[in-house]
């Protein structure tokens, strides 16, 4: 019912900046939260940033000053501006919706995650 899709990865040199792009689609009634996690190998899925539909923030230590997350409600759109890249960067970025209301199920709130992007920052 929906589709979260992610865009914006690739290579980058450490220092450089890339941005990323989830747009969510579907049967949606609204979304209050959308947010970005990575999860690099061999270890465990992490948060980046996460944005509500007020748009308050909040972003892991590791990013603050870095990243910056932000949205477009009208087009169910967020967006992870990445400057200053690290090589401990290197992930594999998911985005993430964890309640999305649908048109067909107004009561109840479902979660759903995007197929990831790849973003790799050489040193």
């Amino acid at each position: 019912q929906v589709r979260l899709v992610e865009s914006g990865g690739g290579l980058v040199q450490a220092g450089g900046s890339l941005r990323l792009s989830c747009a969510a689609s579907g049967s949606i009634f609204s979304i209050n939260t959308m947010g970005w996690y990575r999860q690099a190998p061999g270890k465990q899925r992490e948060l980046v940033a996460r944005i509500n539909s007020t748009g308050s923030t909040n972003y892991a230590d590791s990013v603050k000053g870095r990243f910056t997350i932000s949205r477009d409600n009208a087009k169910n759109t967020v967006y992870l501006e990445m400057n200053s890249l690290k090589p401990e960067d290197t992930a594999v970025y998911y985005c993430n919706a964890p309640d999305v209301v649908t048109t067909s199920a107004i009561a109840i709130r479902f979660s759903y995650w995007g197929q990831g992007t790849q973003v790799t920052v050489s040193s």
